[in-house]
């Protein structure tokens, strides 16, 4: 089983910055993809930034350029370096973690995918 927290959520100016981390318990990140994904009021979580067990990175066109995705798995974090924020980019941001294993369909292992609570980011003059 694994727990996420996610902190560093906050009160920010448009063109601030925010680092947001997640912290993983219960097994290591080194098994897993991890994934920061935001959620607006009234619409469905989407993907921001995800980065794979190799450190291979993908990114929302949204924060394409703002937005910067690392591990690191001795201390079992995930982090999100959030620049050039705007009022627009969705308040919540949540931390996902899946398990990968060599050979396995992604989607036969979506019981290994799990969730932090979330940390609010408040882009606002």
């Amino acid at each position: 089983q694994v727990q996420l927290v996610e902190s560093g959520g906050g009160l920010v100016q448009p063109g601030g910055s925010l680092r947001l981390s997640c912290t993983a318990s219960g097994s290591s990140f080194s098994n897993y993809a991890v994934g920061w994904y935001s959620q607006a009021p009234g619409k469905q979580r989407e993907l921001v930034a995800t980065i794979t067990i190799g450190g291979s990175t993908n990114y929302a066109d949204s924060v394409k350029g703002r937005f910067t995705i690392a591990r690191n798995n001795a201390k079992n974090m995930v982090y999100l370096q959030m620049n050039s924020l705007k009022p627009e980019d969705p308040a919540v941001y949540y931390c996902n973690a899946r398990l990968e294993i060599p050979g396995r369909h992604p989607a036969s292992l979506a019981d290994y995918s799990y969730w932090g609570q979330g940390t609010q980011v408040t882009v606002s003059s």
